[in-house]
């Protein structure tokens, strides 16, 4: 799904959403100079992958929340952890570096990306900003519709403190 794709899928569904359009941002850094509406939702995105290159996850936290690869790897007795090159990339969820988003879960066509989200989202207003497969924008929704579209789609999710 592109990002027009992922804005008619939305409509589709019937899910509130608001868009934000931006220059293309590649980083938290890029992304803080912009104005958003919800600026406390937007979401950091890591895409990595174990060390035998067999199990992939996307865990998405606050944008400005640090992630300790080697707790996470304790926490869900993983395998060593370290970031999918760009080719994992680009054949797993169909993005560039700089679009990752949990909606490039809804292209990955084999469902083997474990998705984990900070629990953190589910308070407050309930919202996460996230790029919708292109890093020109940033789709905001209710959390649980996010949830309930990647389970929908098949990929396993786990929402925990992360």
């Amino acid at each position: 799904m592109n990002k027009q794709a992922v804005f008619d899928y939305l409509n589709e569904l019937n899910v509130w959403h608001e868009i934000t359009e931006h220059p293309a941002v590649y980083n938290m850094e890029e992304l803080s100079e912009v104005k958003l509406p919800y600026p406390d939702a937007d979401a950091k995105n890591l895409f990595v992958r174990d060390d035998k290159k067999r199990n992939y996850y996307l865990i998405t936290v606050k944008g400005d929340k640090r992630v300790d690869l080697k707790e996470f790897r304790k926490q869900n007795d993983t395998r060593r952890l370290s970031f999918a090159s760009e080719n994992d990339l680009k054949d797993i969820l169909k993005l560039i570096p700089g679009s990752v988003t949990p909606l490039g879960l809804l292209n990955d066509e084999e469902r083997q990306v474990h998705f984990y989200l900070d629990k953190s989202f589910f308070d407050d207003k309930q919202i996460i900003g996230v790029h919708p497969n292109d890093n020109t924008a940033t789709v905001w929704l209710k959390v649980t519709d996010l949830v309930n579209m990647i389970e929908k789609h098949g990929n396993e999710v786990t929402v925990e403190d992360l």
